[in-house]
């Protein structure tokens, strides 16, 4: 029942009794882990499943092997990645630096601008461009961020369209762990 669309559990033996040499041959053929409930493997067992390289799991509370078994399966599952938007800078003046490009003399509206954040650039409500800072500066200084209601530099990287009233949007990718 833990089986999705996702991810899908396999069981490929089970049976009772003690786990066998035979069990840890099927499962080294076929990269699965042994899960053992109330039971203990022998040493000869043992020994072949660490020659093997077969994972021997042993539980005595079927809790704790459901959680295992689902911890394991949402560890398969790609991460998710949300934008998390940090703040909002409007473009006020543009400077014209040869070898450097366009710099955004920008005002920070809110939230702040983290030099190592992504930017995208919003003219007119839509995303004309979205990449990274290149530089940050504050009163000619390179400055790690800018908070709300101060003035700044920004320099885009490979990109120089910039336009008086643009707004800059500073984010940053956060992983998202997903659940079963």
């Amino acid at each position: 029942k833990l089986s999705t669309p996702d991810i899908k559990l396999k069981i490929i033996h089970s049976s009772t009794g003690a786990i066998t040499e035979t069990d840890v041959m099927l499962a080294s053929a076929s990269n699965a882990i042994i899960i053992g409930f109330n039971v203990r493997p022998d040493s000869r067992v043992s020994e072949i499943a660490v020659q093997e390289g077969v994972d021997i799991k042993l539980y005595d509370i079927i809790y704790n092997v459901i959680a295992d078994v689902k911890a394991a399966m949402e560890g398969l599952l790609e991460p998710v990645y949300r934008e998390v938007v940090q703040g909002r800078a409007e473009v006020r003046n543009l400077f014209k630096i040869s070898k450097i490009g366009t710099i955004a003399g920008s005002y920070v509206l809110d939230g702040k601008i983290t030099r190592n954040s992504s930017l995208k650039v919003v003219r007119d409500g839509v995303v004309a461009y979205d990449g990274k800072i290149a530089s940050l500066k504050r009163v000619k200084d390179d400055a790690r961020e800018v908070s709300t209601g101060m003035e700044c530099g920004i320099g885009i990287e490979n990109f120089n369209d910039i336009h008086v009233g643009d707004i800059l949007e500073a984010y940053i990718q956060e992983k998202v762990d997903r659940k079963l």
